[in-house]
Formats: structure tokens, C-alpha cells, sequence
């Protein structure tokens, strides 16, 4: 039942306000009978704590004292199937020599075939880290290297971390380790002043690991030899020597040499990137592999051929092979980076994520490796912060000032408003007149000091002495007018991709590879596109999952081939699996080499509709052909 309830939290934490039990029946693909089961387990595996407020319009989150609940400040029930299997393995990995099945059930209280369900779990996990299971008559133990044996732990313990990001409090408890905290900080600075760029995603990984060596060496289970080497390129830093040094100060701890090879792997692959503050020319000579840097160069060119975004710039492309080389080195040992934000990537920056992918596929297949969400993740931030430094900015939002003249007030309320909000609006007129035409201004924004009736939206009243509660009611009238002209600017062209025949309400299919066979078939009869976009969108599927939001999924293929742009739709009511996630809206893109110039803006703005939770489920409602979803959508798109 934890497993369930925990998806149930995780889903609520997502969302602002209530959410309703269908909803939520929906999402995790059960019955409202069994969503009503999982929030009284959380609310009573959570008792005295307030977690989840009930009423007749449905279920809201309370996150305070939600926060409090998954700090690990409160008991854990012992007695879940899923905690019994952990408790199991923390207990094996620590008896080498093994342990008894009675005396576990004993000290359990349980039966012992429930033990032996629990048993087959736990065999079931080691042999993913690499570990066997062997039984002499009532005693059971788990055989493998020490390394595997470290693994299930991480892996354990990762699975507990709902939200992605691992806390240093609950590693600190779950290891008896002395105080992580101060040992990151100490950490951290010891890598900046050897002039690395730190992963603080990573970051916390690695301390994991530290904390998981610390207490295996305190238990003299030592590692005695490592399934990886470490990289030779490598080899030659100062890590291995200040760890060892920091793990003595805080832990009170000597780590022996293959200890300290395994950790500052883990540290080189996951944490650190060479070559802060170093010219290009010197990351180039000293740490980059050669084939790495020549595989980017020839990634860079595809990028700008398919997508027709430029990222020839030596400074990226050695910063991205960097972390080809990790990457290829994490991919052989299969132990991948996690990314806690590989969600947030997915959902707001869906172009960015796509091209990610693309290189991913490059990557992968130059390689013969397999990369996972979440490293494509990390080669999305990759691309982000570049295009980010290398963009222009927005177009800033004209305005207005009207105040009234006395002395130099208006000055000095002009003056207040560029220096705070200068980077977001271009102040064109300031109006010190009373008698005043609203109709008559040509900006976006308005902001007055005059009380006004009777205005649009445009208008923002503020005080003469600005507030920062006035700045705050400007940054959301900007915020709301960006959004409007980001929707205007596709609203016509995304409109004209649709066609009445390339539109399907409630079609089921069993996978996400059947719904793309059936929406492509429409496409291929009308000669939009041929069966080897369809090919390539399921492989594009299979890369990574489409579903960029909880409501939608855009599958589509990395090439631009099809005859001409258009969109392929299925609506419907029931949502399906897509993923790790449940989708109504899924929608077939197929772009031509001409609209790639269009992809480029269609594609983030066309998620960003469908990204409103009670927006499209009033669009799912309405939508019961292909006339109302048009005017629907036209509807949410002009909110």
C-alpha cells in the first residue's frame, strides 16, 4: 500500500488546489474506491500529521506538513512489504556470514512464508546490483562483490526519494554519520579551489556513497577490489588525496586505496568537470578526449542541419565533450547520473529536451551505450545555458506612466520603475496630466497612479511612492501579457495544422507504439508522411517518453521529412499509459524540411497550451468532434 499512497503524495505535490478522486483515479490508473484506500493509509501512516485535506470538491495537499512528514522526522511502519524488504536488505549486506529465516520472522513479527515472499524481492533486487542469493538450510545470504553490495544499498535508499533530490538529514540517519553538511561545504570548496566546475546535482550522490563507505569500512567490510578502473586521464588529481583527508576529519575514518579510487570515479564521473577559469585551449590539451571532442563537432553539425539551431561555439562544444567523456564512462559502468529535475526539463522546455534527445541518439549510437532520461536531462541544461547566454532578450513590454505633476514626483516614480524593472519594460510616455484618455495609448502596459474604471487588463493602478507590492502586480501584468503574445504568435499557424481528418475521439490502444501506428496510418493514406517517419517516431518514443506534461503526448520522429507540417490528434476521455505517465491528448507532429524554422517555436508553445490541468480538461470535455476541439482550443490558446 505505500508504493500507492506515495505515487498518490508524489501526484498531489505536483499540483496547486484540490484535485478530485476521479482525477486522481485517472492518473494512477485505479478505481476511486482504491484512491479513497490510499489517502486514509497516508493520512494514517502520517497521523498526527495533517497531510491531505479532504472536501467535497477533492483532495489538496497540506505542504507544510506534508515537508514534515517526508523529512524523516517521523517513525516509518516497519511492517510495509516494502520496508520489510529494505529493513531485509540492510540487515544481509551487513551479515556476511549470513542470517537465519526463523529468527528474522521472529524479530519481524511475521510468519515465515511471509519472510520468504519478502526473501524472493530481495533476490530479485541483488540481482539487478549484481548480487546471487545462497541458502544453506535455514540460512540465508547474499554473495557478490562489495561493491555490488554498495549498490543495492544506493539503490535502496534512492528508491525512499520520491522528489528526486536526496536529503543529507535522512542519509545522516539511515548511516549513523557524523554531520554531512559540513563535510559537503568542506567538500565542495576543496573541488572549486582545484578549479573545477562542481555538479550540485551530483553532489549528493556522491555523499551517498561516501556516507554508505564510511559506515561499510567502520563495519570492516572494506572494498577489496573494483569491477572499474579508474580513468586514466584522471588519475593524476589531487581528489583522491583531499578526500581521503576529509573523510578522516569528519568521520574519523582511513579509507584504503581502492575506497578512494571508487569515490573519486564516482566523483570525477558524476561532480566535477575540469578547467574552470582555464583557457579552452589548455581543457582542450589536458582533458578532453579527442574522439569525444570530434563526436560533438559532428553532433553540433547535424543539430544545425535538422534544427537550424546554432551551437558552433568552441567553449560549448568542449564543455559538452567533457561531459561526453563522463558520460560514456558512467554508461559502461552503468551507473547513471540522476537528474531530479528531469520532470521540470521536460515539461518546460520541450524543444530543448527534443533536441537533447537527438544528440542523445548520436551519442549513443557513436558510442554503444544506452543514455537514459535522466542524462539526456543533463545534456539539456547543457544546451539551455548556452542558447540562454546566447540569446538576446525578449522583447520588452512598452508602458505608460500616469502621474500627476507635482514637483518631481513622476521623475522619481520613473526612475523607481527602471531601476527594479528595467530589464522587463521599456517606460515610452510618462503623462502627468489628470484629464486623461485611456483609449488613447499605444503601449502595452499602463501604470497609473490615478484610480481607473472601467479599463482592460493593460491597466495597473500603483501608488505614487512605488511598493513592492506594486512591482510585484507589473511583473505579473508582464508575465501575462508575454504569455498572450507567445500564444498569438502561434495561434494561426498552429491552427492551420490541423485537418477534420486527422482528427480521432476515444480511440484505444493498448501501447503507446499501437497509437502511433494508428494516428501515422492516417497520415501515410494522405501521403503526409511514409512508414519510416512512423518507424522513426516509435524509435524516437523508445529514446524517451513524449509525455511532456501530465495531459499530453507529442510523439513524433527526429527527422523533418514529411511532405508538409501537420498534426495528427487522438482525443480522449479515458487517459492511457504514455510513459510513467497517463495522457488524453496525443498528438502525431510531422514537420517538413521547410518548417523547421516553425518547429522551433510550435513545438515549446503548442506543450505550453496543454500544460493548464483545468484548461484541457474542459477541453477534453467539450472537444466531442472536430469543430468544438478547434473552438476550444482557440479558446485556451487566447486565455
Amino acid at each position: 500500500m505505500s508504493d500507492k499512497y506515495e505515487r498518490l503524495l508524489d501526484y498531489l505535490s505536483q499540483t496547486d488546489g484540490r484535485v478530485t478522486a476521479a482525477e486522481l483515479a485517472e492518473k494512477l490508473g485505479v478505481s476511486t474506491r482504491s484512491v479513497r484506500s490510499y489517502v486514509t493509509a497516508a493520512k494514517a501512516a502520517a497521523h498526527p500529521l495533517p497531510i491531505i485535506s479532504s472536501s467535497t470538491n477533492g483532495y489538496r495537499l497540506n505542504r507544510e506538513a506534508y515537508a514534515t512528514f517526508s523529512s524523516g522526522t517521523r517513525v516509518r511502519d516497519s511492517n510495509t512489504p516494502r520496508d520489510r524488504v529494505h529493513h531485509l536488505v540492510r540487515r544481509l549486506t551487513e551479515a556476511p556470514e549470513g542470517l537465519d529465516i526463523h529468527s528474522l520472522a521472529d524479530s519481524l513479527y511475521v510468519s515465515e512464508s511471509t519472510i520468504e515472499a519478502d526473501l524472493r524481492k530481495v533476490k530479485a533486487l541483488g540481482e539487478d546490483a549484481g548480487l546471487g542469493m545462497r541458502r544453506h538450510g535455514s540460512v540465508v545470504s547474499l554473495v557478490g562483490g562489495e561493491e555490488n553490495h554498495r549498490r543495492l544499498l544506493s539503490k535502496i535508499f534512492r528508491s525512499e526519494s520520491t522528489q528526486g533530490f536526496l536529503e543529507l538529514e535522512t542519509m545522516q540517519k539511515e548511516f549513523a554519520s557524523a554531520d554531512l553538511g559540513a563535510f559537503k561545504t568542506d567538500l565542495i570548496s576543496m573541488l572549486d579551489s582545484q578549479g573545477y566546475y562542481v555538479n550540485e546535482y551530483g553532489v549528493s550522490s556522491v555523499l551517498l556513497h561516501v556516507a554508505i563507505a564510511v559506515d561499510r569500512v567502520g563495519r570492516d567490510q572494506p572494498l577489496t577490489s573494483l569491477a572499474v578502473e579508474a580513468r586514466p586521464a584522471l588519475a593524476h588529481t589531487p581528489v583522491s588525496a583531499s578526500l581521503s583527508t576529509l573523510v578522516r576529519k569528519h568521520f574519523d575514518v582511513a579509507l584504503g586505496k581502492n575506497d578512494l579510487e571508487y569515490l573519486s570515479k564516482l566523483m570525477t564521473t558524476r561532480v566535477i568537470t575540469p578547467g574552470q577559469d582555464q583557457p579552452v585551449e589548455t581543457v582542450v590539451q589536458n582533458y578532453v578526449g579527442a574522439s569525444d571532442l570530434e563526436t560533438v563537432r559532428r553532433v553540433v553539425a547535424l543539430v544545425s542541419e535538422e534544427y537550424l539551431v546554432d551551437l558552433n561555439d568552441e567553449a560549448f562544444m568542449v564543455r559538452l565533450a567533457l561531459h561526453v567523456g563522463n558520460l560514456v564512462a558512467r554508461a559502461q559502468d552503468n551507473s547513471y547520473s540522476r537528474n531530479p529535475l528531469v520532470r521540470s526539463i521536460k515539461t518546460a522546455y520541450p524543444m530543448i529536451y527534443d533536441v537533447a534527445v537527438f544528440i542523445a541518439s548520436q551519442i549513443q549510437r557513436e558510442k554503444s551505450i544506452a543514455i537514459n532520461d535522466d542524462e539526456i536531462s543533463y545534456i539539456a541544461l547543457h544546451l539551455g545555458s548556452h542558447l540562454e547566454r546566447q540569446s538576446r532578450r525578449e522583447e520588452r513590454i512598452t508602458a505608460a506612466i500616469v502621474c500627476p505633476n507635482y514637483y518631481d514626483m513622476h521623475q522619481i516614480l520613473r526612475e523607481r520603475i527602471e531601476r527594479a524593472l528595467g530589464d522587463e519594460l521599456s517606460v515610452e510616455i510618462v503623462v502627468t496630466r489628470t484629464d486623461v484618455d485611456w483609449n488613447d495609448f499605444s503601449t502595452d502596459l499602463v501604470l497609473t497612479t490615478i484610480a481607473a474604471k472601467g479599463v482592460g487588463d493593460n491597466v495597473v493602478v500603483i501608488q505614487p511612492f512605488l511598493t513592492d507590492g506594486d512591482i510585484d502586480s507589473i511583473r505579473r501584468a508582464v508575465s501575462r501579457l508575454r504569455r498572450h503574445r507567445r500564444r498569438l504568435r502561434i495561434k494561426d499557424d498552429l491552427l492551420l495544422y490541423f485537418d477534420e481528418q486527422l482528427f480521432l475521439r476515444n480511440v484505444e490502444a493498448e501501447t503507446e507504439e499501437e497509437m502511433i501506428r494508428t494516428l501515422g496510418a492516417m497520415m501515410v493514406s494522405r501521403g503526409i508522411i511514409d512508414e519510416s517517419y512512423v518507424t522513426g517516431a516509435i524509435e524516437r518514443e523508445r529514446m524517451s517518453s513524449t509525455a511532456f506534461t501530465d495531459t499530453i503526448a507529442v510523439p513524433h520522429a527526429m527527422v523533418m521529412s514529411a511532405a508538409r507540417t501537420s498534426i495528427a490528434i487522438a482525443v480522449n476521455e479515458a487517459p492511457m499509459g504514455w510513459g510513467d505517465n497517463r495522457v488524453n491528448v496525443i498528438a502525431l507532429v510531422a514537420f517538413s524540411a521547410s518548417g523547421r524554422r516553425s518547429f522551433q517555436t510550435v513545438f515549446d508553445q503548442f506543450v505550453e497550451v496543454f500544460a493548464e490541468r483545468t484548461e484541457v480538461a474542459e477541453l477534453i470535455k467539450r472537444s466531442v468532434d472536430f469543430g468544438s476541439f478547434i473552438e476550444e482550443l482557440v479558446h485556451v490558446i487566447d486565455r
